[in-house]
């Protein structure tokens, strides 16, 4: 007998850049590093714990939010610049596609 899992509920969130209210499949999950407080990490998985901001997921709607103060606002903290190098790194990589070749740490 064979188990079959039920679908994904697919959930409706809210872009913090655009304002754009989008199935969560096509937003990006970002949260704040529990070791550092003042970064953002992405979170393709939507596995890191803590709170969520969704955005879409390229380097306009991150400009974007960073323009607005929109990652400030989404995870509570106030005047605290957040760096968003690792969320536009990912992006970056993302945007390239698969065909690009990375070197490894070895």
């Amino acid at each position: 007998m064979t188990q079959t899992r039920a679908p994904r509920e697919i959930r409706v969130r809210t872009c913090i850049a655009t304002r754009e209210r989008k199935p969560d499949i096509e937003l990006l999950r970002v949260v704040l590093d529990p070791r550092d407080p003042t970064r953002l990490l992405a979170d393709p998985g939507r596995r890191l714990p803590g709170r969520g901001a969704w955005i879409t997921p390229d380097i306009t709607a991150l400009e974007l939010a960073e323009q607005r103060r929109a990652f400030g606002r989404a995870f509570r903290v106030s005047g605290t610049s957040l760096d968003t190098g690792h969320v536009r790194t990912y992006l970056a990589a993302t945007a390239a596609g698969p065909d690009i070749v990375r070197k490894t740490e070895h």
